[in-house]
């Protein structure tokens, strides 16, 4: 009997322990409930007495993770499904490590939830008034103690009850706001734009205090509910009831307790510096209590034992005061207000001035002269925000910088809360030079707020600042253009190259000189003094407008009245180079043998014949100078020179080699400048110049003719030169001794005089019949 008894009592034992127990109902949000497991019975040797246990014991030993099979198969017969919620404590670390890059971000998402708190309470009490009697006033406070190392942020918004604190603060990515916001659209109560204000729709962002902080004590007071209080330290949190009572009447006290390392984040000037940074837009006050100097009048007792003033009339003065006025200086404490710059862009164009757009441009950018132009606008569709640009009156230093980390001017906002001013695809770098703001209520951020998740946003704000910025530089007035020319024109000259979309409309900015006008002249303007019949916008490209002016290409051009863009900056070639037409008129490079010149037939008839007319010399020609030119051609353009050299279709004219022969990063083996330099041009010769007419006669006489030969290579030197070429691999020492050789020609010297001997010096004499000494001795050795 005895041992049925201890039979039963044992039954009952394990299958007592065989049942998952329950969940703990005083588990913390955020936790998972641990399973407690029986022993495995099935391990014992004692108990294995049959081939079945045996075929478990094979499976044990070949079990991996020190778990049997047989235990696997248990946990999985006696395991209770619970519902997998966050694990708190692996959350905070991830946020506090890696979610933000920056630790200063935590007073942006802080003051960001306080604003939230206030706009809740705001849009409540556009209903219900009552709302607002327990405290009327909607403001932010910050307050330092750096003795403790504590920080206050207080509001005034709607606070959080008990269950709120619960919820919203003890579970991750919980927001209050979006839960809110889903509340007021399901009962239409406002409008979506009112809504959409509001900043913080995700739950992470006041996780963000334990990057600074060590522990974090939350005090808020709901309308509906009693004050109380939330404390955690990153691990755990305790909710409680405030024994102080209802002090905050409504709102929400947060205090940080800030780590050792975080102390700078108490100083006034540190915390007035990150508020003007992130959050000085911010619809609500933003106060801090900081101290300040004031010059105060201190009454002091007069001396009687001081010596009477000689004017008897003071001294009667002087007998009715008994007290003597000094100014000294005292330290005041008070709340300061940190955000009275108003964002200007949430109101309409109509409704600023000019001097409150210059005023917040000059407190923006830190610049102080007032900005070259401006755009305001709003843009809607597919992505809403507002925009305010503006032009600086000089080039910011950085706007050509490709090695910095930013390039980009603009401020990105999201519901007024500043974001990033490093994303720099916002704007091309062309545009670089742009200042100003974009603020959405539309960009979804993630939860750091750091990064855009929706690429395609971004390209779409993209598109419409681009078109909205250069509407802006196209409307700049005339008085005011050449300035911005003068500074931005390299500018819109990259922007052609790299902004196929824009071309067209960036085509419109430009301005180059021209054959005719003194001035700079726009692609529009040229289009208007076209020929009825020109087909083509000519150009070409040097160094100066002295040097293309003279350029021989442009010479029987200018005569007959056609006008020549002159280029003369180093990236002007490229751009048009880049631009296929405007206006329908497509351009001309006439230092190319690609030319096309509208002529008349007895123009062409007479053309026609000097080309024949000339043939047996371009034919010689390109026999004798065949190494360094295609072909010699009887050219249409020139007028007074008497040869030019002239680039393929697709090579390097003079300017471009000039160019690429100076850039400061090419390769010593590049293969692209091998090739290019390496073309061979065309030469084109003027068949009205005398030189090439007696140069005709020596030929057809005697096409071995050692003058004409060392004329025609004298010639294609000077061409090459004239056309802006450089001459190549000792090309300039054969040209200097050519042209040597023909002064003393012409001087009626012998072409092959040479210059006299300099007599030697006594030394130098002794010297070197010490080294004909020396010879003769090698000699005989």
């Amino acid at each position: 009997m005895k041992y049925i008894l201890l039979l039963a009592v044992g039954i009952l034992f394990f299958s007592g322990c065989s049942h998952g127990q329950e969940p703990d109902a005083g588990v913390g949000v955020g936790t998972v409930e641990e399973v407690t497991l029986d022993a495995d019975l099935g391990a014992s040797r004692e108990g294995s007495r049959t081939d079945a246990e045996a075929v478990l014991r094979e499976e044990e030993a070949i079990s991996p993770d020190e778990l049997s099979v047989a235990q696997q198969r248990e946990i999985r017969e006696r395991a209770q499904n619970y519902t997998f919620q966050t694990e708190v404590n692996r959350m905070m670390k991830l946020i506090i490590n890696s979610l933000y890059r920056n630790k200063e971000i935590f007073l942006r998402e802080l003051i960001s939830n306080a604003s939230d708190a206030l706009d809740k309470i705001r849009l409540l009490s556009l209903t219900d008034r009552s709302v607002l009697e327990s405290n009327s006033e909607l403001s932010i406070r910050i307050k330092a103690e750096p003795e403790k190392r504590l920080l206050h942020i207080i509001d005034t918004g709607i606070g959080m009850t008990k269950n709120d604190l619960i919820n919203n603060l003890g579970t991750i990515a919980k927001s209050g706001t979006a839960d809110f916001l889903s509340k007021m659209q399901d009962t239409e109560k406002e409008s979506s734009q009112e809504m959409n204000d509001m900043i913080g729709q995700f739950g992470v962002g006041f996780y963000s205090a334990f990057l600074v902080a060590e522990r974090v004590t939350v005090v808020s007071k709901h309308n509906d509910d009693r004050q109380h209080v939330w404390t955690s330290d990153a691990s755990s949190f305790s909710v409680a009831e405030d024994p102080r009572g209802d002090t905050l009447q409504r709102g929400t006290h947060l205090t940080l307790h800030l780590k050792e390392e975080a102390a700078d984040y108490l100083q006034a000037d540190t915390i007035r510096s990150l508020v003007k940074k992130y959050s000085q837009f911010i619809n609500f006050p933003i106060y801090l209590w900081a101290s300040r100097t004031e010059t105060v009048d201190v009454e002091e007792p007069v001396d009687p034992a001081a010596p009477a003033d000689d004017d008897e009339d003071a001294q009667v003065e002087d007998a009715t005061e008994e007290k003597e006025v000094k100014k000294t200086e005292k330290t005041v404490w008070d709340w300061e207000l940190m955000n009275d710059n108003k964002p200007i862009w949430t109101r309409k164009p109509s409704e600023v001035s000019s001097d409150e757009y210059d005023q917040f441009y000059k407190s923006l950018t830190k610049d102080t002269a007032t900005p070259l132009a401006k755009a305001h606008f709003v843009a809607e569709g597919e992505v809403t925000f507002r925009a305010l640009l503006f032009v600086p009156r000089v080039q910011p230093a950085d706007s050509f910088n490709r090695y910095g980390a930013k390039t980009d001017h603009i401020k990105l906002y999201v519901r007024r809360v500043f974001i990033t001013d490093e994303f720099n695809d916002l704007v091309p770098n062309y545009l670089a030079f742009l200042q100003g703001i974009v603020d959405s209520d539309d960009l979804p951020l993630n939860v750091s707020r750091e990064t855009l998740q929706q690429h395609k946003l971004v390209k779409i704000i993209k598109k419409k600042l681009i078109r909205k910025a250069l509407d802006m530089l196209k409307k700049i007035p005339a008085d005011e253009y050449q300035h911005f020319w003068k500074e931005y024109s390299t500018n819109v000259k990259l922007g052609v190259i790299e902004d196929p979309s824009n071309r067209s409309r960036l085509a419109k900015l430009l301005r180059f000189h021209s054959s005719a006008a003194p001035d700079m002249t726009f692609l529009e303007e040229y289009v208007t003094r076209m020929k009825p019949s020109q087909k083509h916008i000519y150009y070409i490209a040097g160094a100066s407008r002295a040097e293309v002016e003279r350029s021989p290409f442009a010479e029987r051009l200018v005569r007959r009245g056609y006008e020549v863009l002159y280029l003369t900056e180093a990236v002007d070639e490229y751009c048009l180079s880049s631009l296929p037409e405007f206006d329908g008129f497509k351009f001309q490079n006439i230092a190319k043998e690609i030319f096309d010149l509208e002529e008349g037939e007895e123009q062409k008839e007479r053309f026609e014949a000097e080309r024949a007319r000339f043939e047996p010399l371009t034919k010689w020609l390109g026999e004798k100078l065949g190494a360094h030119i295609t072909r010699a051609v009887v050219s249409r353009r020139l007028a007074k020179a008497p040869a030019a050299l002239a680039a393929t279709a697709f090579g390097w004219t003079g300017n471009m080699e000039r160019l690429a022969m100076s850039n400061a990063h090419q390769k010593s083996d590049d293969a692209q400048r091998k090739h290019h330099l390496g073309q061979k041009k065309m030469l084109e010769i003027n068949p009205r110049h005398p030189v090439l007419r007696e140069l005709l006669r020596r030929v057809v006489e005697d096409p071995d003719d050692r003058l004409a030969l060392d004329t025609a290579r004298t010639l294609l030197r000077t061409a090459a030169l004239r056309s802006g070429y450089m001459l190549q691999e000792g090309q300039s020492i054969e040209f200097a001794d050519t042209v040597d050789s023909m002064l003393q020609r012409a001087l009626g010297l012998p072409p092959d005089a040479q210059p006299e001997d300099e007599p030697e010096t006594e030394a130098e004499a002794e010297s070197a019949d010490a080294a004909e000494g020396d010879a003769e001795d090698h000699d005989e050795l």
